[in-house]
């Protein structure tokens, strides 16, 4: 389906109601709680060796001479600093890159516990090869624009964050679709059905939050994934998800930025 198609399809949106999606979102939750766990689980797992090689080195540097980051000269402190940055930036890119490939692995496996297809739950799915470019600068992306946001005062970030939340939805079920055209009908859907899609993103994350600290607060990690959900559905309902789409992704060639 091309851009226009679906910016169609988007223009043509019916009228959402917030209490059955809400509803629907429950029903699917019992049928992907398991696979939501071990998303946030491989999450935190892949981001651990990041936070290591960023923090690592001045751990190591402080406990070798405690007194060089607190007095050190000029260029010892430029030179930190910089090296600071530039992992931070690093560390941001390879954050939203795994965030997202795992988001929309965890969507397609939604989109077969849904319609009751049998496959495969492969949560590394857009790690391949034919998917990492255009994934790793749609991350790119999310890190820029998150970043743009949170500097304008906060204030944007409640308005990109409806929009940023279609992005792994349209890599998972329409993957074929360039970056810029991911992009453009991720914040076209995200425009169209901002009100409900930011009222149903904060119930059920909240509701989510509350339910997960109510069984010791690792329960977050099982609930986590119920606030995803509503997007699914939100997707669902303005573009449609046709069963016969899931050969058509796993048959899609080596992809091109």
């Amino acid at each position: 389906m091309s851009l226009q198609q679906l910016t169609e399809k988007i223009e043509k949106a019916p009228e959402l109601d917030f209490g059955s999606i809400f509803n629907d979102s429950i029903e699917l939750f019992k049928k992907v709680w398991v696979p939501g766990f071990v998303t946030i689980l491989l999450t935190l797992l892949l981001m651990l060796p990041f936070y290591i090689v960023m923090y690592l080195p001045l751990i190591t540097m402080g406990i070798m001479d405690p007194e060089m980051l607190e007095h050190g000269g000029p260029a010892v402190s430029m030179g930190t600093m910089i090296f600071t940055y530039g992992m931070m930036l690093v560390f941001l890119v390879a954050v939203c890159y795994i965030s997202l490939a795992l988001q929309a692995a965890f969507y397609r496996i939604c989109k077969y516990k849904d319609l009751g297809i049998e496959g495969k739950e492969d949560y590394f799915y857009f790690f391949k090869k034919q998917y990492f470019k255009r994934t790793l600068v749609l991350g790119l992306m999310t890190s820029l624009i998150a970043m743009l946001a949170t500097m304008l005062c906060m204030l944007p970030v409640f308005y990109v964050i409806v929009p940023l939340s279609f992005m792994p939805m349209f890599l998972a079920l329409k993957p074929e679709l360039e970056w810029k055209d991911n992009l453009k009908a991720s914040f076209a859907l995200g425009n169209k059905k901002w009100l409900i899609t930011f009222g149903l993103i904060m119930v059920s994350g909240i509701l989510a939050q509350f339910v997960g600290m109510l069984a010791c607060g690792i329960g977050v990690l099982f609930t986590a994934a119920f606030g995803k959900l509503p997007v699914y559905f939100i997707y669902k309902k303005v573009i449609g998800i046709e069963e016969e789409e899931t050969s058509e992704i796993d048959e899609i060639g080596k992809l091109e930025l």
